[in-house]
Parts: structure tokens; C-alpha cells; sequence
């Protein structure tokens, strides 16, 4: 029981659950827009990435430490790329080409960097995953309302004008 309360496993505790907050965070917008992925997925992403962020700085030391390194040609880097194919599939499946219509960019686009989070603080980049947090929740509110009363003027003075892009 000590060994699972120890200092380095809180430490650890205290950033998948810093992880999952801010993935949560993300996720609260995209679910108050009515979107398909929202504060579960959102969060799970940045949880899941955390962990296997997690993994990939400490496996040395649950099988053997720097002794095995030249043995098992150990890199945890490769971890980290495949978070990153991994999340590339999960946001393939959420975009949607709809009668010329793409929809769910936004959405894999922050579920993107919701992994991207999730190992930066897997990483210990905090202040780096917190200060993303909000720049991705500036693009998600702010940029939005931008977005639409730039597209409602273009709409109004083009009788053509079709909204080929939403999400």
C-alpha cells in the first residue's frame, strides 16, 4: 500500500487527473456546441495520451533501469508517435463530407491537440499544457463568433455563397 500512495505515484496521480481536467475543459465547449465529441472523449484523449506519456518516462525503471537500455534499444519517443497516429485515426472517423459539406474538423483538430496536452503534462510541461488549454478554448469561443459574423456578412452579400466548411 506504501508503494502505491508513494510520493513519485501521487505525483503522477496529480497529472493524469490535471490531464483529464484539462481535456474536460475542452470538451465542455465542443459539448455546449452540439458536437459529437464532447467532455467524455475530450477528456479520455488527454487522459489516455497523459498515461502513455506517463509509461513511456518511467518504463525504464520498473524493468531493470539504465543497465537494459543498450539491451532492449529502448526509445520512448516511439510511444509518443504512435499517440499521435492513434488520434489521427480517432479524428478521421469524426470528420463527416456530407453533401459537399465538411463537418468535424473542429472537433479532431481539438481532439488532436487534446492529446497533445495530455503529454505535455505527461511530460511535466504544465504551464505549457494549461497556457494551450486556453489558447485551443480562444480558438474554440472566440474565433467561432468571429468566424460566424464573418461568414453571415459574406453569406448576405452572395446569394451563391454556400458554407462548404462547419463543424
Amino acid at each position: 500500500m506504501e508503494q502505491f500512495i508513494g510520493l513519485e505515484n501521487l505525483e503522477m496521480f496529480g497529472q493524469l487527473a490535471l490531464a483529464l481536467l484539462l481535456g474536460t475543459l475542452l470538451g465542455v465547449e465542443r459539448e455546449l456546441a452540439k458536437k459529437k465529441a464532447g467532455m467524455r472523449t475530450f477528456g479520455l484523449v488527454a487522459l489516455g495520451s497523459c498515461l502513455f506519456s506517463l509509461i513511456s518516462v518511467n518504463a525504464l525503471k520498473f524493468i531493470g533501469g539504465a543497465q537494459v537500455v543498450g539491451a532492449l534499444n529502448f526509445d520512448p519517443t516511439r510511444i509518443a508517435a504512435q499517440i499521435v497516429v492513434g488520434i489521427g485515426f480517432l479524428g478521421a472517423g469524426i470528420i463527416i463530407f456530407d453533401s459537399s459539406k465538411l463537418r468535424g474538423v473542429t472537433t479532431a483538430a481539438g481532439l488532436w491537440v487534446a492529446a497533445a496536452i495530455g503529454m505535455a503534462v505527461g511530460y511535466k510541461f504544465y504551464a505549457v499544457s494549461i497556457f494551450t488549454t486556453i489558447l485551443v478554448l480562444i480558438v474554440f469561443v472566440v474565433l467561432w463568433i468571429l468566424e460566424e459574423k464573418i461568414v453571415t456578412k459574406l453569406a448576405y452579400r452572395s446569394p451563391d455563397a454556400d458554407e462548404r466548411f462547419t463543424d
